[in-house]
C-alpha cells in the first residue's frame, strides 16, 4: 500500500480551499493547506468584502443629502480615504485570523508558502524546497485580473487589486470594463467624490444582464453624474509630466486623469503551477478542466473555485468544496449544482436576480409572459430623488412556472437572495400570487404584478 505523508494537501486558502481542508480535517483525515499570500482569498482580502465595505463608505454622500428632506440637518462633514483603507485592513485581518484559527481548530496543517505540483501525487513547497506527497490535492488558487498586456501602458493601470489600498483617493478615474466589477467601482469611487468614467466596448454595461437592468442602471448612474462611454475602448495609456495619466480613447479623444482601472475580466492563477507535470489538462483560458465532480484529468487531484472558471463566486467555491468532501469522504457523490444561481451587482441603486434574462428566456421557451413593475421608492418621495426601482418577473407561459426574476433597487441583493429559494423550490406565477404582501415595501410589487405587462412569442413581443 503507497503511503503519503496526506490524506488531502490543499493549494490556495481562499474559500474553496479553506472549507474543503477544515471539513476533511474535522474528519480525521491528515490535511496540510498551503496559501502564499493571505487566507482568505479573494473574497476577503481583495474582493467582496472589502468591495461591499467601500460601497457603504460610498453611500454617505447621499444619505447626508436624503437626510434633509426627513427633517435632518446635516452639518459639515469629510472623508478621510486612509482611515477607510485602515478600517478596511483591521476588519480583513480580522476574517483572515478566524480562517485561520477554523483550520488549525480541525487539526488541519497551516503552510504559509507558495505550492506547486511536481507529479500527480507530489508537491513542491517553494519556501522551504521541500517536496511532500497526498493521497487527493485540491486545487482552489483562485485567478487574478486580466492585466490586458496589449495595451500600451498597461503598466501605468491599477486593477482592482490595487484600488483598495491607494496611497490617496484620486480626483479623477478612468475605469475601463462593463462588468460587474467595473460597474460597481465606477459607483464606489463616483460617491467618495472622484470624476468617474466608464469606458467599455460594447453596447451597454452588464450585457449577460437583463435588459432592463442593465439600461436602468445605466440611467441612474448617469443621471448621478458618472460618465459612461460604450462602444469605446482604451488605445494607450502615457504618462504627463505633471504625473496625470493621459488616456487615449477610440472615438472621444484623450482623458486627462489621476488613475486608470482596468476591470476586463479575469484569468485563472495556474501559470508555474506545475499542472503539465501532473497531467493537469488546461483549457485555452488556462483554466482547469474538470469533470460534473470537480476531477481533474488527472487521478486524485481535483479543482475547485475560479480556477475552473465555470461560476466566479464565492458561494460557489464554498459548494463545490462541501459537494468535494461529499463525494471524496462520506461515499455519497454530490455535483456541484450551478443552476439557478441568485447574483448580485452592488451598484448604486443595486441589482438583484435570478434566473433566465428576457432575452435568454425568449430563446428557451415558446411563449412568455412578462411582469415588470417602475416605480419611485417611497424613501425617494421625502428624499427628492428621482431613481427608479424596477422588477420584473420571467414566467414560462406553459406551465406558469417563474424562470426570471430582477431587480434594480436599494436592497436588491438581499431581496435576491430570497428570491433564490422560491425559483430553485419551482414556484409559479400563481405561488407569487396568493402570497400576502407586506407593505409599506418595495418588494410587494413581487406579488402584486396580477397582469403580464406584455407578452413573447418566439422571440417576438404579442402584447
Amino acid at each position: 500500500m503507497t503511503s503519503f505523508d496526506y490524506d488531502l494537501f490543499v493549494i490556495g486558502g481562499g474559500s474553496g480551499g479553506v472549507r474543503s481542508g477544515r471539513l476533511a480535517a474535522a474528519m480525521g483525515k491528515k490535511v496540510a493547506i498551503a496559501e502564499e499570500f493571505r487566507y482568505g482569498g479573494t473574497c476577503v482580502i481583495r474582493g467582496c468584502v472589502p468591495k461591499k465595505l467601500y460601497v457603504y463608505a460610498s453611500q454617505f454622500t447621499e444619505h447626508f443629502e436624503d437626510a434633509e428632506g426627513f427633517g435632518w440637518s446635516v452639518g459639515e462633514h469629510k472623508f478621510d480615504w486612509q482611515k477607510l483603507v485602515a478600517a478596511k485592513e483591521k476588519e480583513i485581518t480580522r476574517l483572515e485570523g478566524l480562517y485561520q484559527k477554523g483550520l488549525a481548530n480541525a487539526g488541519a496543517e497551516i503552510l504559509n508558502t507558495r505550492a506547486e505540483l511536481t507529479g500527480p501525487n507530489s508537491i513542491r513547497l517553494v519556501a522551504t524546497a521541500k517536496t511532500v506527497t497526498a493521497e487527493r490535492i485540491v486545487i482552489a488558487v483562485g485567478g487574478h485580473p486580466t492585466p490586458h498586456e496589449a495595451l500600451p501602458g498597461h503598466e501605468l493601470c491599477i486593477s482592482s487589486n490595487e484600488a483598495f489600498d491607494l496611497a490617496e483617493l484620486p480626483k479623477s478615474i478612468v475605469i475601463a470594463g462593463g462588468g460587474y466589477i467595473a460597474v460597481e467601482f465606477a459607483n464606489i469611487f463616483h460617491g467618495l467624490g472622484v470624476e468617474t468614467t466608464l469606458i467599455y466596448r460594447g453596447k451597454e454595461i452588464l450585457s449577460r444582464f437583463d435588459q432592463d437592468m442593465r439600461r436602468g442602471l445605466h440611467a441612474a448612474m448617469e443621471e448621478k453624474g458618472i460618465r459612461i462611454l460604450c462602444e469605446d475602448l482604451l488605445q494607450s495609456i502615457k504618462k504627463n509630466a505633471d504625473g496625470k495619466l493621459a488616456a487615449e480613447t477610440l472615438k472621444h479623444g484623450t482623458l486627462t486623469v489621476d488613475k486608470v482601472m482596468l476591470a476586463l475580466g479575469r484569468v485563472p492563477n495556474t501559470k508555474g503551477l506545475g499542472l503539465e507535470a501532473a497531467g493537469v489538462k488546461v483549457n485555452e483560458r488556462g483554466a482547469i478542466v474538470v469533470d460534473a465532480f470537480s476531477r481533474t484529468s488527472a487521478p486524485g487531484i481535483y479543482a475547485l473555485g475560479d480556477v475552473t472558471d465555470r461560476v466566479q463566486l464565492t458561494p460557489v467555491a464554498i459548494h463545490e468544496a462541501m459537494c468535494f468532501i461529499e463525494t471524496e469522504y462520506k461515499h455519497n457523490p454530490v455535483s456541484p449544482d450551478h443552476d439557478l444561481i441568485a447574483t448580485a451587482v452592488f451598484s448604486q441603486p443595486e441589482i438583484g436576480t435570478v434566473g433566465l434574462s428576457e432575452e435568454d428566456a425568449s430563446k428557451k421557451y415558446d411563449e412568455l409572459e412578462i411582469y415588470r413593475a417602475e416605480f419611485r421608492a417611497m424613501k425617494a418621495t421625502l428624499s427628492g430623488r428621482s431613481e427608479k426601482t424596477i422588477m420584473k418577473l420571467i414566467v414560462n407561459a406553459a406551465d406558469r412556472k417563474v424562470v426570471g426574476a430582477h431587480i434594480l433597487g436599494h436592497e436588491a441583493g438581499e431581496m435576491a437572495q430570497l428570491l433564490g429559494i422560491t425559483l430553485k423550490a419551482g414556484c409559479t406565477k400563481d405561488d407569487f400570487d396568493r402570497t400576502m404582501a407586506v407593505h409599506p415595501t418595495a418588494s410587494e410589487e413581487l406579488v402584486t404584478m396580477y397582469n403580464p405587462s406584455y407578452r413573447l412569442k418566439n422571440g417576438e413581443r404579442v402584447g
